[in-house]
């Protein structure tokens, strides 16, 4: 009910009726919800009295009904198989169309799923060989968990399952392995997702994490910039990539700054060199792994140039974001004025991306770390413009003007490491504060005083687990490892509370907000490194 069972690589979507009897089935597409995606609205078993068999047990690879008296399977990829050695017993189904079936299981049916969701129904005598294939699937795939702490250990294997249940395959990526935030509507690599999903992988499975941001950085623009997306149909990198009316919703949003009619780059925060650095200390550095390393951070350089570049629209030397779709936090109250955007957030994300690249740089004697530091010092100067003491804040301005609210993108400047003493006690009173960001269940996206604040609203308000984790990060850069360790130890907390690695939570409650997907990825994947890291 809470996830979807699914295995890696397939696009099948299982959940529980709502009734209770049976299940129904769905595909996972891409910016599509599952109404829109149903292939069996209805798939009950029956035994020879007519009764439908409840839903007695899920495990990884198969459901069980009646006790185990039947189960469903994959059969492949595109296919479940549906078995019951008991003579009589019957498979009744409706489809979209509104249509009933009924079959009887001899001893079983196998539900075959084309692209456009048509379904084909045939006796199978495969039934055993499916449910073993998945059941190995399933155990190679949890031989790599990593053993943390035992009080984190249960839902750690859970969050692993997250992101063995969200690999897909797109048809822009050939033979690749893409890890999606979740098979309910987030159906693509988005670019920021990636680099958390791939460091949580890397703490199980090296390679499928070097994978992520190796397809994450695969689309360049010959500019430099980082698409947003890539998608079913190629990638998304620009506004004319996006539907008519949010293109006429950006045109609205224009300023005397931006064009409202030139197209608009979509990308991601700027944290590439940051995840590179995170995935790269999980594994031995081979040659191999070197060499690759050395090609990622080609293209990291040339989409740092680029933001510098082309995304400073006003030419005063900080970059903006002309996109709420760029930040990350589309819905965050800094975006309800004007475009483009100065973000405290992304002033921090290019400052920690120019000193990850002048340490690789260090390491590697043909490189100018040089160049990297000085633009890291004066775009710390840009930022700390952002500061206003009197309100404690660092605050957003919308085409040049400042934005009032106080939302959790003011906290991201710790990640510098290098921001002023009475700066970073401001920060961290603001964290206790629960006028503020001290609310019960972590650090909200909006300050709970703040007009703007709802506990439910997406990035106005939930907790959501990447900002926690930067923040934590930001602390420990800032001089405050034990205050790091305590936000890491309430996130997980907060995981194993609310049932799950939702997108995003209640500050107040601590459980999934209404409107939050569930088994999301870079959740997932951040509650393993962090279950790691606090289990050393």
């Amino acid at each position: 009910m809470r996830a979807p069972f699914t295995l890696p690589s397939s696009r099948l979507l299982v959940f529980r009726a709502e009734n209770g009897d049976g299940v129904r089935v769905h595909t996972a597409e891409y910016e599509k919800q599952l109404d829109e995606c149903r292939v069996l609205d209805a798939l009950v078993i029956r035994d020879a009295a007519g009764t439908a068999l409840p839903i007695t047990r899920v495990l990884p690879h198969e459901v069980e009904f009646g006790g185990g008296a039947a189960t469903l399977v994959f059969d492949g990829i595109g296919a479940l198989s549906l078995g019951a050695p008991e003579p009589g017993w019957s498979a009744e189904w409706t489809t979209p169309d509104g249509r009933a079936h009924l079959r009887a299981l001899d001893p079983a049916l196998r539900f075959a799923v084309s692209a456009d969701r048509a379904v084909t129904v045939a006796a199978s005598d495969a039934h055993a060989d499916a449910a073993a294939r998945s059941a190995r699937i399933w155990q190679d795939w949890f031989a790599k968990c990593p053993l943390v702490r035992e009080d984190l250990q249960a839902m750690t294997a859970f969050c692993w399952w997250v992101l063995g249940a969200n690999i897909v395959s797109l048809p822009a990526l050939q033979g690749a392995r893409p890890v999606v935030p979740s098979k309910i509507g987030y159906v693509g690599l988005w670019q920021w997702d990636a680099y958390f999903i791939a460091i949580g992988l890397s703490h199980g499975d090296p390679e499928l994490a070097r994978e992520q941001l190796d397809l994450a950085f695969r689309f360049p623009t010959p500019a430099g910039q980082l698409p947003d997306v890539v998608h079913e149909e190629g990638v998304l990198a620009s506004s004319d990539d996006l539907p008519a009316a949010d293109r006429d919703r950006l045109r609205r949003a224009g300023s005397a700054i931006a064009d409202p009619n030139a197209p608009v780059p979509l990308t991601k925060p700027p944290l590439s060199a940051w995840a590179l650095r995170r995935v790269l200390e999980a594994a031995p550095a081979t040659a191999e792994i070197r060499d690759w390393a050395r090609r990622q951070l080609a293209t990291i350089r040339r989409s740092q140039d680029w933001w510098f570049a082309c995304s400073d629209l006003d030419g005063d030397g900080m970059p903006e974001y002309a996109h709420p779709y760029s930040s990350g936090l589309d819905d965050s109250p800094i975006f309800d004025g004007p475009l483009p955007t100065t973000a405290p957030d992304l002033g921090a994300y290019l400052v920690l991306q120019d000193l990850e690249l002048a340490r690789f740089a260090d390491e590697d004697e043909d490189l100018d770390a040089g160049i990297h530091r000085d633009r890291a010092a004066r775009t710390l100067g840009k930022l700390l413009d952002l500061w206003d003491a009197d309100r404690g804040v660092f605050l957003a301005r919308a085409a040049g003007e400042p934005v009032a609210s106080d939302a959790i993108t003011g906290l991201m400047p710790l990640l510098t490491g290098a921001l002023p003493e009475p700066v970073v006690d401001a920060l961290v009173a603001a964290m206790d504060d629960p006028q503020r960001y001290g609310t019960p269940w972590g650090l909200p996206t909006v300050a709970a005083s703040d007009p703007d604040f709802s506990a439910t609203r997406m990035w106005r308000g939930p907790v959501w687990i990447n900002t926690n984790t930067l923040v934590a990060e930001g602390l420990e850069n800032s001089g405050h490892p034990d205050r790091a360790r305590e936000l890491r130890e309430r996130t997980v907390a907060l995981v194993i509370h609310g049932g799950g690695p939702h997108e995003y939570f209640n500050p107040l409650t601590g459980q999934k907000a209404p409107t939050a997907t569930t088994a999301f990825g870079w959740s997932a994947a951040l509650f393993v490194d962090l279950a790691v890291r606090l289990s050393r």
